[in-house]
């Protein structure tokens, strides 16, 4: 474990209770959004006689981005062949961050959603399946042994950590990846990026939102604290390097793999600012807004603190050099650095250490995923010890805190079409139940 955020976690047998409850809701909700998922649609019309050749017909009109591989009347056809699918699983199907075939489900959605250039659409315009969190806090267990429960003052950094080191998940993938961007290889003594990129892209897709969040987005009122926090996501390995590159060159390298595409896509969406909203955002969703943020870290326009400000952040690339492309360089930056939805999703997440921590839903995964397993890290303690002291040697150290507070969990909406049908209406006996056996457990 790190040295500064050691908790003793067998102490604490309710958390264990209620991951083992929120396990079990949300392989039931994986199965009710099984049918909003492109992988599965595409294997659906794939073995229908009727739907394989439309989709036939489509991926025929798409490829090349024109329409003379099928000759005269191509237009005609395409429309057709998009006007038919609609009907089919395929229309309005999403991805879900981080599942199994990631990849191999965004390629459908891409390919569906190039069909906009028929004047039809299949598919929303962001590729992933929405999400709902709201900024209320869950009081957990006490961390540490002498905490006192009166205590106001919130290190929520500090507790941050000690939360992560409680769950089993969030352990061992932040043992992961911080191992693998402070280990130098055999050949250049350098660290190894894609495997130190791979290791936090998997830390941030499958650790719930609770604890990414907390760890990446906590106030800080010091330098020291503020540093901790950039050092995060190890910037020296992750990304950075002598001179920035151009930011249009990293677009373009990101928009060629469908991960990356989809994460940018995603962010632009959920990120999107607006005037004319009281919250600055246009979907109104800070949550939204930040669980797309984390889905660009470990991709080629990974984000990260600009400085020691808490809404100060952008990826790592400059608009020198960019010709006759400035301005969408400048757009781009600026749709971090310019970004009121951004800023307001960040500083509202930080205001929240202010107030009363409110008992509401326990945590939960994003879909897809079961989270707190009881699982124990299975690298020998002195490997852990070794990654915590090379961990408090590039990040500084804040006091302890005394309070545990978590963020409310990432929870997938009802927005997607069909919403009024029953699986809306098992989704909320679901989450029902799973707070009724919270405040059982909890003795109330």
């Amino acid at each position: 474990m790190w040295p500064s955020d050691q908790a003793d976690t067998g102490a604490h047998p309710e958390l264990r209770f209620e991951s083992r409850i929120t396990s079990t809701v949300f392989a039931l909700l994986e199965v009710i959004l099984a049918d909003r998922d492109c992988l599965v649609a595409g294997d659906s019309c794939s073995s229908d006689e009727t739907c394989s050749p439309r989709l036939r017909t489509l991926r025929q009109c798409v490829a090349g981005n024109g329409n003379m591989k099928l000759g005269p009347g191509a237009k005609s056809q395409c429309a057709n062949a998009v006007s038919a699918l609609l009907s089919s699983p395929l229309h309005g199907c999403q991805c879900r961050r981080g599942m199994k075939k990631e990849k191999n489900c965004l390629s459908i959605y891409w390919s569906l959603h190039q069909a906009f250039v028929h004047g039809l659409n299949l598919v929303e315009r962001y590729p992933y399946e929405t999400v709902q969190r709201d900024y209320d806090y869950v009081r957990l267990a006490s961390i540490t042994a002498d905490s006192d429960v009166g205590m106001t003052t919130v290190n929520r950094c500090l507790d941050a950590a000690k939360a992560c080191n409680v769950d089993d998940l969030c352990q061992k993938l932040r043992t992961e990846y911080v191992s693998a961007c402070i280990k130098p290889t055999a050949k250049s003594g350098l660290c190894n990026r894609p495997k130190c990129n791979k290791a936090l892209r998997r830390f941030f897709d499958r650790v719930p939102a609770d604890y990414t969040h907390e760890l990446l987005f906590c106030p800080c009122t010091d330098t020291a604290c503020a540093e901790r926090r950039r050092q995060t996501i190890v910037p020296s390995c992750s990304y950075e390097s002598l001179e920035k590159p151009n930011c249009i060159a990293q677009m373009k390298i990101c928009k060629a793999d469908y991960v990356c595409r989809s994460r940018l896509a995603q962010f632009q969406y959920d990120c999107e600012p607006s005037e004319t909203s009281a919250s600055g955002c246009k979907q109104g969703n800070y949550g939204a807004c930040l669980l797309a943020y984390t889905g660009l870290i470990g991709s080629t326009i990974t984000p990260n603190y600009v400085d020691n400000s808490t809404s100060s952040v952008a990826p790592w690339c400059s608009c020198s050099a960019s010709g006759s492309q400035r301005e969408e360089c400048d757009n781009f930056l600026g749709s971090f650095a310019s970004n009121i939805c951004l800023r307001n999703s960040l500083l509202a997440f930080g205001s929240e250490s202010d107030q009363q921590p409110t008992l509401s839903q326990p945590s939960a995964p994003s879909p897809g995923h079961s989270i707190r397993e009881n699982r124990s890290v299975t690298a020998p303690p002195e490997t852990l010890e070794t990654v915590g002291n090379l961990l408090d040697t590039i990040i500084p150290t804040q006091a302890l805190g005394n309070e545990l507070l978590v963020g409310q969990s990432t929870l997938p909406s009802n927005s997607l079409p069909n919403s009024a049908t029953p699986p809306c209406l098992m989704l909320q006996a679901a989450f029902g139940l799973l707070l009724f056996l919270h405040l059982l457990n909890n003795g109330l």
